[in-house]
């Protein structure tokens, strides 16, 4: 429980956070310019694939940052109550919204492959566009490349799902090192003995 509870530590995982954060956010940001914002189409429909790859994407990323940023405070103000509290907010919601967005990414991968990506090209109206997304379109009705929005939307998901699971990790150990700090859990009474 102590060397979890060192500075130095602490600052790396607020550290990781940030650049995971950071990751999430660029992610989230490519994959609705290059592929989401096909998938709503003329009559602005939301799939489960929207509202999992970019919006729990993006907020996970910034609530990351700004629990890193905490974290980072806290390594260098170890005596500070305030933060030591709102590091372990932070991070515990950190950790569920990570671990949320982690399982939304899966679902949405899961229905994309079930689907054979048909949900990703329903922004096409056209009566050639096959019962595969990644085969090709005969005519040139769709305002986009069919052939390419299924395989960029897995290519760019499975990396954003691997981050969002590093931050539910990172989360939690910050999210430790809070309720160390405060005194509160087994981990605590063994930190509190080691340093006295």
């Amino acid at each position: 429980p102590g060397a979890l509870a060192e500075p130095r530590r602490l600052m790396r995982g607020g550290l990781g956070l940030i650049v995971l954060g950071h990751g999430s956010l660029v992610l989230g940001a490519i994959v609705h310019g290059s592929v989401l914002r096909h998938v709503a189409g003329a009559s602005r429909a939301v799939t489960p694939e929207y509202a999992a790859a970019n919006v729990v994407s993006v907020g996970s990323g910034l609530l990351s940052i700004a629990a890193g940023i905490v974290a980072i405070l806290v390594s260098h103000n170890l005596s500070r109550a305030a933060l030591h509290w709102t590091l372990l907010s932070m991070s515990l919601l950190n950790c569920l919204l990570s671990t949320a967005c982690t399982v939304g990414l899966a679902l949405a991968i899961a229905l994309t492959v079930h689907s054979r990506g048909m949900h990703l090209v329903r922004g096409c109206d056209s009566p050639a566009l096959p019962d595969d997304a990644r085969a090709a379109i005969a005519t040139n009705d769709c305002p986009f490349n069919t052939t390419r929005i299924y395989d960029t939307a897995l290519a760019l998901w499975f990396p954003a799902m691997l981050l969002a699971a590093a931050e539910a990790v990172l989360s939690g150990r910050c999210c430790l090192v809070a309720l160390i700090f405060r005194g509160i859990g087994p981990c605590a009474r063994g930190y509190s003995k080691e340093q006295v």
